[in-house]
């Protein structure tokens, strides 16, 4: 049995990226695509997220959150790429953090 090569991105994301649906609008595109994770709102103003699952679906993930939904404007992308748990943690479904 072969698998597709897994990824773990942990990005935080600087701009216009609260009060605009960004959250909403990432766990609904990451749902989509079957990545696993989390996004929540930083007290400064930024949005930070954590994606996991097959490489392509993460880098469609991280392709979304750098031009964010309509109404964001998305000024910067941090992207730190970690290594995958060797053990799966399941993290489970795309949830919003609060």
């Amino acid at each position: 049995m072969t698998t597709a090569p897994r990824a773990r991105v942990r990005v935080v994301v600087s701009g216009r990226v609260q009060g605009v649906w960004f959250r909403a609008a990432t766990q609904e595109r990451a749902r989509a695509l079957g990545v696993a994770g989390w996004v929540r709102n930083l007290p400064d103003g930024r949005v930070e997220a954590l994606f996991e699952g097959d490489r392509e679906a993460v880098e469609r993930a991280l392709a979304f959150v750098r031009r964010g939904p309509p109404d964001a404007r998305v000024d910067q992308v941090e992207v730190e790429r970690l290594t995958p748990p060797a053990v799966d943690e399941e993290l489970g479904d795309f949830r919003v953090r609060r």
